[in-house]
């Protein structure tokens, strides 16, 4: 777990990194910065279960509006053929960009619940 936790922890500092040109990087670089701020310390024997839970129910809420919302992932999906997402990297349309943030949140739930999964397993 802790080349896992180094491993993401770098990658999440490049994401935050890449997020200053965005539309919003004043909600995705304090978001990927934390993300990447957590995965560092439990690299480093330091989990903090509140950190955790409390990333993990952002992402869900912040996730479940992307997903619902009128320019969000279900139309994305439905109304727009899940039309490619990586085709350019410059969003042109809304719900390009809401699923691309989507995922972002997405990975983040995936390696916070690994984390707090692997702890709760160890007992700590």
């Amino acid at each position: 777990m802790i080349v896992f936790n180094y491993i993401f922890a770098g990658l999440f500092t490049i994401f935050a990194l890449l997020q200053i040109n965005d539309p919003d990087p004043y909600v995705w670089i304090p978001i990927y910065g934390v993300v990447a701020l957590i995965c560092f310390f439990n690299a480093k024997k330091k989990y903090d279960r509140f950190a955790h839970l409390g990333i993990l129910a952002c992402c869900i809420i912040y996730g479940i509006n992307l997903f619902i919302k009128y320019d969000g992932v279900a139309s994305w999906f439905n109304d727009h053929n899940a039309e490619s997402l990586v085709e350019s990297m410059k969003a042109t349309n809304p719900w390009i960009e809401n699923t691309r943030e989507f995922g972002g949140l997405l990975i983040i739930t995936i390696v916070t619940s690994i984390n707090i999964f692997k702890h709760k397993k160890a007992g700590a």
